[in-house]
C-alpha cells in the first residue's frame, strides 16, 4: 500500500528542490521530519508540508501505521515556465526564466 501527495506550480527550480528531496528519500517519516526541520534551504519548510499531507493522506484514507511508513519516492518535476524580459543595452531584451515545479511524495 502507498500513499502520495503532490504540490502543484511551485515557484521554486526543480533542481532545488531535488537537493533536499535527495536527503528524505529512503527514510522513516520521524527521521525525515527531523532531517527536514535541521535543513537550512528554502524549500525544506514546502517539502516538510507536502511529506505532512502524505502520512495523512495514509493515515486518513488507507488506514496506515505513521510509525512503520518509510519514504518510497520523492521527486519534483518541471512545472510551466514563467517567461520575463529584462531591458539591456542597445534596445535589446534578456530573457529570465522564473522557473516552477511540482512536488511528488510516495511514502509506503
Amino acid at each position: 500500500m502507498v500513499a502520495k501527495a503532490i504540490a502543484k506550480y511551485v515557484r521554486m527550480s526543480p533542481m532545488k528542490v531535488n537537493v533536499v528531496l535527495k536527503l528524505i528519500r529512503g527514510k522513516s517519516i520521524k527521521e525525515a521530519l527531523s532531517i527536514l526541520s535541521c535543513t537550512n534551504r528554502r524549500a525544506s519548510s514546502i517539502v516538510e508540508k507536502v511529506l505532512k499531507s502524505a502520512v495523512s493522506n495514509a493515515e486518513n484514507n488507507n488506514g496506515m501505521d505513521q510509525n512503520s511508513l518509510i519514504v518510497k519516492s520523492a521527486y519534483a518535476t518541471n512545472a510551466p515556465i514563467l517567461k520575463r524580459f529584462q531591458p539591456r543595452a542597445q534596445g535589446r531584451a534578456f530573457r529570465i526564466n522564473k522557473r516552477t515545479s511540482h512536488i511528488t511524495i510516495i511514502v509506503g
